[in-house]
Parts: structure tokens; sequence; C-alpha cells
């Protein structure tokens, strides 16, 4: 679906996007949250540590746990609020663009994995949203997701 269909499918339905800056707070929001979750459940090994140089070696053995909670955290809200917390917090939400309602949990899936990609490619993924009038990011396009004002 093209970027002004589905904003005209929206303005039918009197739906706005959700602006930039509240999707950048909500983005920062979660990404404090998800270092607050993952330094909990990694506190025992990072309190081992003495020396920068084992915090370093230590920090890229867990790479792969913190990109599996990130997918985590972000299919879990998605699918079953819509929302992740920052976006809560923020009064934004994810809506799957055919049925105007929250994505199901393969489209969370899907959206979760593409945005960790999107992060590592240097937020290429997101940098995607400033190009095009829907404001997609690579994972809504992958998703065929939206984030929207919430009322």
């Amino acid at each position: 679906m093209s970027a002004d269909t589905i904003i005209q499918k929206l303005e039918r339905e009197n739906i706005s996007l959700a602006s930039f800056a509240r999707r950048i707070y909500a983005f920062c929001i979660d990404e404090v949250l998800i270092s607050i979750l993952f330094m909990v459940i990694y506190w025992d090994k990072f309190a081992q540590v003495t020396t920068y140089e084992e915090t370093v070696l230590l920090a890229s053995a867990l790479v792969f746990q913190m990109v599996v909670l990130k997918i985590i955290y972000q299919t879990f809200f998605t699918w079953y609020y819509g929302a992740s917390i920052g976006k809560i917090m923020m009064k934004i939400i994810c809506i799957d663009v055919d049925v105007l309602d929250k994505p199901n949990l393969a489209a969370s899936l899907s959206r979760a994995a593409m945005r960790v990609f999107g992060e590592m490619s240097f937020y290429l993924g997101f940098v995607w949203a400033f190009g095009n009038s829907a404001r997609q990011t690579w994972h809504d396009k992958l998703a065929k997701t939206v984030v929207v004002n919430v009322a």
C-alpha cells in the first residue's frame, strides 16, 4: 500500500500520524527501560567485573541476549497492547494499515526483528521514515504498520 493511500485511509477514519518527536521520545524511554531490565537480569555478571576491559568483553558476550530481549519486549508489547511502554507514555500506538488495529503476533515479531536490524544498520531503518509521507520506518514497511496518535 502506498504512503498516499495509507494517509487517505487514516484521514477517512480521522486518525493522525504520530510526530517524529513523540516517536523519538518513546524510543528513548524504551531503550532506557530495556537497558535497566538487561542490567537487572545480568547484574550478578556485571557486579563481578572489575576493569573496563572485562566490562567490554562481558557486554560483547551478551550482545545476542540483548538482541533477543529487545525482540521479545517489542514483539510482546506491540502484539498485546499495540504499543511499547514508551509509546504508551507518549500516547501513540502502532496499528496495522489494513485493519487499523494493533498488529497480529506475526507482524509484531517481524516488526521487532526488523527494528533491531534497522538499529544495527546505523539507524538507517529509522531515518527512512523522514523520506515518506506515512512516516514508515523499515520495520513499519515490513509489518505493514504505522504509528499514530491515540485519540
